[in-house]
């Protein structure tokens, strides 16, 4: 008899969760940022390890709703696969990648070569010494071909090299530079387009508002395909402040680099709310800590929040506008806790750059364009 009544518990549960499975759909099927932005460009996102590997619950939650690409915070740099020479990591990797493929997302590699987060052994010898350039070479393939084959047909697209052309456009004085001159950048997109043919390669950088790095940038484009090798987009990393950069150069630079024959696409795009204490993306870059620099240590004004709002809903149509030459926009962290700006170019400053904020909610100018696009919606459908 305990059986039958138990067994008619279940059976009255199991209806009645069948009849709010409507109401959670509901939920779930309402507007989200991806299908405000629709078949215009991808809507990308970075993600941490805690992300990939699912511990943040409620981030990986935005994620599925809100995002049609990932690309890697950390977890794919040299200095996190390959910590010693041979010694290859992938295990943060693997689950990052996995964890785009199981969610039908476009996957992005970041990054191949950069010269920061870069381990100490890839450019010198057991002396410390540079080593020849056909050592690096040898080391700079053997790296690229190892991660790239590894995710053929698994990863899109590559952040080949990043961040190689400094403000007057000419070549960053790194270990590569140093050691290889202008050939490291060519050699790094052919080992790349060797390792997997059907990948997307990209050239990634920020500041490219600025007419130096815009033309050292698109000269590089044009000298790439004059080589015959394979480039399709150039990122513009959104780096961006509440008075910087210029929409209006920031446009100029995007129609520069479409008019050298590339995508563009929007890599790591936050916008600090905080007073600009550094007008950079240089990781290495620092400033002594200041009251001043760090106003809104509990919460941001209203009058700050609509700036900020307002300001990024400026760029975002933007990008709207030239979605015929953007294919990616992509924010650099999914909420305000997880973004670099928090510690840079200060540390223990609290910032507001991200989508959404430690809430894990959009922030408003996100949330009204899901409702914009919700409203219209209703209407056709009526």
């Amino acid at each position: 008899m305990r059986n039958k009544h138990i067994a008619s518990w279940m059976l009255c549960s199991l209806f009645i969760m069948g009849c709010g499975s409507k109401v959670s759909d509901t939920v779930v099927s309402e507007k989200s940022l991806k299908e405000v932005v629709g078949d215009k460009f991808l809507m990308g996102v970075a993600l941490n390890v805690r992300q990939s590997s699912g511990v943040d619950t409620s981030a990986v939650k935005i994620v599925k709703q809100h995002f049609n690409s990932i690309v890697a915070e950390n977890c794919m740099k040299c200095g996190e696969i390959q910590p010693k020479e041979g010694e290859f990591h992938f295990e943060d990797a693997d689950r990052f990648v996995q964890f785009g493929i199981d969610n039908g997302m476009t996957v992005i590699g970041h990054c191949l070569i950069w010269h920061s987060q870069l381990p100490d052994w890839f450019c010198v010898d057991e002396k410390g010494q540079n080593v020849s350039p056909e050592k690096l070479k040898q080391r700079m393939k053997t790296h690229i071909q190892t991660v790239v084959g590894r995710y053929k047909g698994k990863v899109k697209g590559w952040d080949v090299v990043n961040e190689a052309i400094v403000e007057d456009g000419s070549y960053r004085k790194s270990k590569f530079y140093e050691i290889l001159g202008e050939e490291f950048i060519p050699l790094a997109f052919q080992y790349a387009h060797e390792a997997d043919p059907d990948a997307e390669l990209y050239y990634n950088d920020y500041g490219m508002d600025v007419q130096g790095r815009r033309e050292g940038v698109v000269k590089l484009v044009r000298s790439l395909k004059e080589k015959g090798l394979r480039i399709d987009a150039v990122g513009m990393q959104g780096h961006m402040g509440m008075d910087y950069p210029d929409i209006q150069k920031f446009e100029e630079s995007m129609l520069a680099f479409a008019s050298a024959g590339v995508k563009v696409m929007i890599t790591e795009w936050d916008m600090s709310a905080l007073p600009t204490a550094l007008r950079s993306a240089n990781i290495s870059d620092t400033v002594a800590f200041k009251k001043t620099l760090n106003p809104y240590p509990q919460e941001l004004p209203d009058s700050v929040s609509q700036a900020w709002n307002k300001r990024m809903q400026q760029f975002f149509q933007l990008f709207e506008k030239h979605a015929d030459i953007v294919t990616r926009v992509t924010a650099w962290g999914v909420t305000d806790s997880d973004s670099w700006k928090n510690d840079f170019p200060i540390r223990g400053r609290r910032d507001y750059p991200l989508l959404f904020d430690r809430n894990y909610q959009p922030k408003e100018f996100i949330q009204k364009m899901i409702d914009e696009q919700s409203d219209t919606t209703a209407i056709a459908q009526k």
